[in-house]
């Protein structure tokens, strides 16, 4: 079958030069020019007007007559190739979202990235850069064909839409970004994400400070303000600028966590486990056993509460995390260490 546009190519050059003929032929029997193409335009389109003048001779009467078969030829050609145009548009467009949707609703512990602007489409180019499943959820007919180009998962939708939220498969996906400009948005859209799926990680994107308090009290686990962290980053410049610019100078926009392992540094996570026998011991006890050899950054409780740089005293429960410090060779040392002598599990994971 021939491509659609070659279609209407060859039919237009026939229809031209068959009209072109026609006239040309009705000049040669005699006729004006303007008796002539009237006599072609009625023809062809069979509006049914009558002869201009009389065909009194079989020669001309055979004539019209390859005139009106060449001449709606011609033009059904065009219109199939139209109609195929768009056919195959239409076909190609359904198919496509069909698999789409198909391939959404497989995931698992996806990311679900509520808005495509421009936070939306940075979080999204890294997200793919990470091999991470998402897929993006807009009501903004560009925003969602602009991911699609770029070989995204969309869906077309208000992501404050039970709905739309279930079409993505929110009680499978393992985290909710909220990144619309809006604060309500973001509130009632985080709202909504809890109570459809309370074991999933929100992070919601904050454009005024007092709206942080919101988003955690509709259940986002973690509040991005962009002014915030853009103010701050301006004043450290100011204040420290060769510490910052120490650390933005790394090849091909490695992560923090890149460079410190360039150094053969490594942040880790100790999970403080059922069995542990680290339940009831405190910071300092974890200090002790490691000898110096890292620093304890953060301890993450159970109920989701991060303690920067906790005092010493600070008691440890089943389920709380502790993140560590150190040499990349140290640390599993010590792990494995505390594995042979007292059974406690390790689960260590290189911060992202």
């Amino acid at each position: 079958m021939q491509r659609p546009f070659r279609r209407i190519i060859v039919g237009s050059v026939f229809f031209i030069l068959t009209v072109l003929g026609a006239v040309y032929g009705y000049i040669l029997a005699g006729w004006s020019v303007l008796d002539a193409v009237y006599m072609v335009v009625i023809t062809i389109f069979g509006v049914g007007y009558g002869e201009v003048q009389p065909l009194d001779s079989a020669q001309l009467r055979v004539f019209t007559i390859l005139v009106i078969i060449a001449g709606v030829l011609s033009v059904a050609y065009i219109v199939g190739g139209f109609l195929q145009l768009v056919t195959e548009g239409e076909i190609r467009k359904v198919f496509k979202n069909k698999r789409m949707t198909q391939e959404i609703q497989n995931l698992q512990r996806h990311v679900i990235v509520c808005g495509y602007g421009r936070m939306g489409q940075m979080l999204s180019r890294r997200l793919w850069q990470e091999k991470q499943a998402f897929v993006v959820l807009d009501q903004d007919p560009e925003r969602i064909a602009m991911a699609q180009e770029l070989g995204y998962l969309v869906y077309h939708g208000n992501a404050a839409d039970e709905n739309n939220l279930q079409a993505v498969g929110i009680e499978r996906a393992k985290a909710l970004s909220t990144v619309l400009p809006d604060d309500a948005s973001n509130v009632f859209i985080t709202l909504t994400a809890r109570e459809m799926n309370p074991a999933l990680i929100i992070l919601a994107r904050g454009k005024l400070p007092s709206t942080e308090k919101k988003l955690r009290l509709a259940g986002a686990n973690h509040v991005v303000l962009p002014v915030a962290i853009g103010a701050i980053r301006m004043a450290h410049l100011i204040t420290h600028p060769t510490a910052v610019d120490f650390l933005s100078q790394t090849d091909k926009g490695a992560s923090l966590n890149e460079l410190l392992g360039e150094l053969d540094i490594q942040l880790n996570e100790l999970p403080i486990t059922a069995n542990s026998p680290l339940i009831g011991g405190t910071i300092g006890d974890i200090e002790v056993r490691g000898r110096g050899t890292f620093i304890i950054v953060a301890l993450r409780r159970a109920t989701g509460e991060v303690l920067i740089h906790p005092s010493r005293e600070t008691y440890l429960a089943q389920d709380d995390s502790v993140i560590l410090m150190g040499h990349q060779g140290d640390m599993p040392k010590f792990a494995q260490n505390h594995t042979h002598r007292s059974g406690m599990r390790y689960r260590g994971a290189r911060v992202r």
